[in-house]
C-alpha cells in the first residue's frame, strides 16, 4: 500500500523533513463513471486510478501491468459490484487484499432493479422491478421520486467477452426468451444512486484520511447539489417527451429509463451485446411496426451494420449514439454529469425524429 503526498506540500517536505505531511489515500476504481464520482470527492487532493480503460467491457477484462500495479497499491478500491465485474473479485483478493473494498451497489439507500427478459419490454412492468428494501430507502434520499432504471448484467460488452458466447442457436433462443435473472448491476445510470454514492465515497476516504475529512465531505455535498440540479433539469425536459418510442442496441439503460420515466420498447441484443438470434430480430421487427418506433440508439463500439440490417427500410432514425460508460468524454469529475446529460439529449433527439 502507498499513500500519495499532497503535491503542494512536496517542496516543504524536502526543505524540512521533520514536518509532518498529510497523506492522501491511493485509490483504484473500476469504470469511468465511478472514476468521475471519486474524482469529484477527492478534488484537488488527488486523483483515482482507473483499472478498466474507457471503451472496454467491465464484464471481462485483462489488466495491463500498470493497472494491476494501481490495484496493488490501492488503499481503497471503489467498484460497482461483483456482478458487473466478476473477474475483479479474484484480482482484488490477490492484489489488494488489505485495501478497503467499497462495493457501491451495496451502499445503503441504493436502488436495485432486476433484469428484464425478452427482446421487447412492457412499460407497466417497470414500477415493480425495484427491490423494495433498497427502493424505500432511496425514495427518501435527496427528495427524489423513485423511478430508477435497469440494464442487464452484461450491459457494456466488448471483445473481451466474446469467448463466453460461442455458440449454440438453441442457447441463444433460450436467452432471448428468458433473459437474465437476478439483480441488474448498472445502477450508476440513476443519478440518484450516484448522489448516494458520493456520500459513501466521502465517508470511506474520510476514514482513511481524517485530516482531509471535511474536504471530502464538502466536495461530495457540492457534487450532490450538482446532481440534484441536473436531475431536476433533465426531469423537466424529459417530461415533455414521455412516450417517445425507441429501441436500444442492448439492454443497458433501465436505471436511467426508470429515473426519468422514459422506458425503451426493446433491445436488439442481449445485455452482453452478443449477436441476436433470428427469433429475436423477428420480434424486434414486429415491435417496430406495432409501436411505430421512432428511432434506435447505436453504440460506437459495436458494428452499425447490425442495426442497419434489422431496421432497413423502416424509416427509423438510427444515427443517435447512446452508451453507458462515457466513451469519448474527457476522464475526470465532469464525465458523470456529461454522461447523464448525453443520455437525456439522445431521448430528446429521438422525440424530434
Amino acid at each position: 500500500m502507498r499513500h500519495r503526498l499532497l503535491p503542494s506540500l512536496s517542496l516543504p517536505l524536502m526543505l524540512a523533513p521533520a514536518v509532518a505531511v498529510a497523506e492522501v489515500p491511493s485509490v483504484a476504481v473500476d469504470i469511468p463513471p465511478v472514476h468521475s464520482l471519486v474524482a469529484r470527492v477527492m478534488g484537488e487532493l488527488g486523483s483515482p486510478d482507473l483499472v478498466i480503460q474507457s471503451g472496454a467491457s467491465p464484464h471481462g477484462y485483462s489488466m495491463r501491468p500498470s493497472e494491476a500495479r494501481a490495484l496493488s497499491d490501492a488503499d481503497v478500491v471503489f467498484f460497482v459490484s461483483d456482478e458487473l465485474t466478476p473477474w475483479l473479485a479474484k484480482a482484488r483478493a490477490s492484489l489488494a487484499a488489505d485495501a478497503d473494498a467499497v462495493e457501491l451497489m451495496e451502499v445503503p439507500g441504493t436502488l436495485h432493479l432486476t433484469y428484464r427478459s425478452g427482446p421487447t419490454f412492457e412499460a407497466h412492468h417497470h414500477a415493480d422491478e425495484a427491490s423494495s428494501a433498497h427502493g424505500e430507502e432511496h425514495d427518501e434520499h435527496g427528495g427524489h421520486e423513485a423511478h430508477a432504471d435497469h440494464d442487464e448484467h452484461h450491459g457494456d460488452h466488448d471483445e473481451h467477452h466474446d469467448g463466453d458466447h460461442e455458440a449454440h442457436a438453441d442457447h441463444d433462443e433460450h436467452h432471448d426468451e428468458h433473459g437474465h435473472d437476478g439483480e441488474n448491476p448498472h445502477g450508476w445510470l440513476d443519478p440518484v444512486n450516484a448522489h448516494t454514492w458520493l456520500g459513501a465515497i466521502a465517508e470511506s476516504l474520510a476514514a482513511q484520511d481524517p485530516e482531509h475529512a471535511a474536504t471530502y465531505r464538502s466536495n461530495a455535498q457540492a457534487g450532490q447539489q450538482e446532481l440534484e440540479a441536473l436531475t431536476e433539469s433533465l426531469s423537466a425536459r424529459l417530461a415533455q417527451v414521455q412516450g417517445t418510442r425507441y429501441i436500444v442496441f442492448h439492454d443497458a439503460y433501465q436505471y436511467f429509463e426508470h429515473r426519468f420515466d422514459v422506458p425503451a420498447s426493446g433491445a436488439i441484443s442481449l445485455g452482453d451485446a452478443s449477436t441476436p438470434s433470428p427469433a429475436r430480430v423477428k420480434e424486434i421487427q414486429a415491435r417496430v411496426k406495432q409501436d411505430d418506433i421512432q428511432c434506435v440508439f447505436r453504440e460506437p463500439q459495436y458494428n452499425p451494420a447490425l442495426i442497419e440490417s434489422v431496421f432497413e427500410g423502416t424509416g427509423v432514425k438510427t444515427s443517435i449514439v447512446f452508451e453507458p460508460l462515457g466513451v469519448g468524454l474527457p476522464l475526470g469529475e465532469t464525465l458523470y454529469p456529461q454522461l447523464i446529460e448525453r443520455l437525456g439529449q439522445g431521448i430528446l433527439r429521438c422525440a424530434d425524429a
